[in-house]
């Protein structure tokens, strides 16, 4: 998810062992992996509102006499051009040029890491997007790995 979104669809390009992909909230840039070059089936999950910012932090304690880190996304930081509803779109333009058979899901309401269930409070509405996104996973991998 997110950037291991981006780097399972670059796998798809730069990688010729894999067999399918299934990317969430990410797309990679192009100087790391064109889509449009992809050689495994790519599916591809996107929140709606995923270039809304949100504020995101978090607090590691030091560890063996490690430095803390601390890291927070400020309320202005956007997913635009990675993760929002242009990239998702671009991404679908680009497997379509591809040929190779692709899924590009965008999920209506929706914010960026919208599965992201534990650090996020999810609406009844957030709860059927998540559901369904699996269901969608889950039915790709079967297809193509079963």
């Amino acid at each position: 998810m997110c950037m291991g979104g981006a780097l399972a669809i670059a796998s798809s390009v730069l990688v010729p062992e894999v067999d399918a992909v299934v990317g969430f909230c990410g797309t990679p840039s192009s100087e790391l992996a064109d889509p449009a070059q992809a050689k495994a089936p790519i599916q591809a999950h996107f929140g709606e509102l995923a270039d809304v910012s949100s504020k995101i932090g978090f607090t590691a304690e030091p560890t063996q006499g490690k430095t803390p880190i601390q890291a927070r996304i400020g309320e202005h930081e956007s997913s635009v051009g990675f993760s929002d509803i242009t990239a998702a779109k671009n991404l679908e333009e680009k497997l379509k040029a591809s040929g190779i058979a692709h899924e590009v899901h965008i999920y209506s309401g929706n914010e960026h890491a919208f599965l992201n269930r534990k650090s996020m409070e999810l609406s009844e509405e957030d709860e059927a997007a998540v559901a369904l996104a699996w269901s969608h996973f889950s039915s790709w991998m079967k297809h193509y790995l079963a």
